[in-house]
C-alpha cells in the first residue's frame, strides 16, 4: 500500500510540474476550448485566445507604418482657370455669364522638418494659387512654396504649425533590389493608405519623365493622389518620394517610381540655401553610342558618351572638346550613358575646373573643363505613352 501511495504521489508531482512548464511557456495550449454554442447565434464557434494588446504579428509592418504615416500629409490645391472666351460678348450671349470655376488637385507630401518644411512633387503644386495641407491628426493649414525644381520634379513647401511630426531620412544609396518597402499617401482622395512591396530596380533613367532621373522602381501600389508621398523602408525611414507610375489604365500596374531621398536632400539644400538649385553645364549635345553614330563620326570607342554637337564659345568648346569625341570619365568617374553624363556634370560646381577624359578616334585625350551655370529648362510637353507623372 505504501508503494502505491509513493507511485501515486510521484505521478501527481510530475503532472503538476509538466502543467507548470506548459502554463509558463505555452499558456495558449491550456486556453483552447471546445466549440461552444453562443447565446447570440446558437452556433458552435471556435475562437482564438485573446492576445496581448502590444503583441505584433510576425511579419507585420505595423511599427514602420505608424512611425512614418504621422509625417505624411495630404495636399489639396486650387488654380483659377484661364477663360479668355468668357470675356467675349458672343460667348456670354450663347453660354451665359459663367463664373470661373477653380481647378482642384490632390497629392501628398512628407514633413521633413519640425520647422514646417514639406517635401512633395513639383507637378502636385505647379501653377497652384492656393495650397492646403491636411495632417494625419486632422489639422489643416495653408502652405506656401519655398522653391521648386522642375528638372527633378521636386518642390519644397512650408506651413506654420507647431508640434509637427517629422519623418526620419534614410540612406537610399544602401537600398538593394528585393528590399521591402512601403508606399504611403492619399490615393484617389480616399484617405491615407499604406501599401507594401519590394524594390524592383534601382537607377532607372531614360524614362522621359524628368531631366535628371535616378528612380527607385517598386511594385508597391502607387496611384493618383500618391504623388509626393513617402516610400519608406521596414524601419519607417524615408527612402524616396513617390512620383510616377507606368500605367495603361491610370491605376497601379505594379510599376511605380520614386525619387531617392539622396536626390531630394541635394535639392532641399540648394533651395533653402540659395533659393534655387544650381547645376553645372558644359554646352554639348550628347548621345549614347550606337553603330550608326559610331560609323558616322568614325568612333572607335566601345564605351562612353558620344558628343554630337558643341555649343560655340561654351565651356566644353573653350576646353577643346570637339564633335565626335567620346567622354569616358568626368572628374575621375566613369560615364557609360547620357543620363550618367548629365547627372555627373550637373553635380559639378560652376566655375570649378574639372578633368574630362576623352577618346578621339584611336587616341586618349585629357582636357580640363570649367563648367558654367545650367540655364533654366524650357517647358516640355507631357509624353502620351510610357511612365507618367500621376495627375494631381
Amino acid at each position: 500500500m505504501r508503494r502505491l501511495w509513493l507511485l501515486f504521489s510521484q505521478v501527481v508531482t510530475i503532472l503538476l510540474a509538466a502543467w507548470f512548464v506548459v502554463a509558463t511557456l505555452k499558456p495558449e495550449w491550456l486556453s483552447r476550448r471546445p466549440p461552444v454554442a453562443t447565446a447570440s447565434t446558437g452556433v458552435a464557434l471556435v475562437e482564438a485566445p485573446p492576445s496581448a494588446p502590444t503583441a505584433i504579428p510576425l511579419g507585420s509592418f505595423r511599427q514602420a507604418a505608424q512611425k512614418a504615416s504621422q509625417a505624411v500629409v495630404s495636399i489639396n490645391t486650387s488654380k483659377a482657370p484661364d477663360r479668355p472666351s468668357s470675356n467675349d460678348p458672343w460667348f456670354r450671349f450663347f453660354f451665359g455669364d459663367q463664373g470661373a470655376v477653380p481647378q482642384t488637385g490632390l497629392g501628398s507630401g512628407v514633413i521633413i522638418s519640425a520647422e514646417g518644411i514639406i517635401l512633395t512633387n513639383n507637378h502636385v503644386v505647379e501653377g497652384a494659387t492656393e495650397i492646403e495641407v491636411a495632417l494625419n491628426d486632422s489639422r489643416k493649414a495653408r502652405a506656401r512654396i519655398i522653391g521648386t525644381d522642375p528638372e527633378t520634379d521636386l518642390a519644397i513647401l512650408k506651413v506654420n504649425l507647431d508640434r509637427l511630426p517629422v519623418i526620419t531620412l534614410g540612406n537610399s544609396d544602401a537600398l538593394q533590389v528585393g528590399d521591402q518597402v512601403l508606399a504611403i499617401g492619399n490615393p484617389f482622395g480616399v484617405g491615407q493608405t499604406v501599401t507594401s512591396g519590394i524594390v524592383s530596380a534601382l537607377g532607372r533613367n531614360q524614362l522621359g519623365i524628368n531631366t535628371f532621373e535616378n528612380f527607385i522602381q517598386t511594385d508597391a501600389a502607387i496611384n493618383p493622389g500618391n504623388s509626393g508621398g513617402a516610400l519608406v523602408d521596414v524601419n519607417g525611414n524615408l527612402m524616396g518620394i513617390n512620383t510616377a507610375i507606368y500605367s495603361r489604365s491610370g491605376g497601379s500596374m505594379g510599376i511605380g517610381f520614386a525619387i531617392p531621398v539622396s536626390t531630394a536632400k541635394l535639392v532641399l539644400e540648394g533651395i533653402v540655401k540659395d533659393g534655387v538649385v544650381t547645376r553645372g553645364w558644359i554646352g554639348v549635345e550628347p548621345a549614347d553610342l550606337s553603330p550608326e553614330l559610331m560609323e558616322t563620326f568614325g568612333v572607335k570607342a566601345k564605351k562612353g558618351v558620344l558628343i554630337t554637337g558643341v555649343l560655340q564659345n561654351g565651356p566644353a568648346a573653350q576646353a577643346g572638346v570637339r564633335p565626335g569625341d567620346v567622354v569616358t570619365a568626368v572628374g575621375g568617374k566613369d560615364v557609360a550613358n547620357v543620363s550618367e553624363l548629365l547627372s555627373t556634370v550637373a553635380a559639378l560646381k560652376p566655375g570649378n575646373a574639372t578633368p574630362f577624359k576623352l577618346q578621339r578616334r584611336e587616341e586618349s585625350v585629357d582636357v580640363t573643363v570649367t563648367p558654367g551655370k545650367r540655364p533654366k529648362p524650357k517647358p516640355q510637353p507631357q509624353q502620351p505613352q510610357g511612365p507618367q507623372q500621376m495627375p494631381r
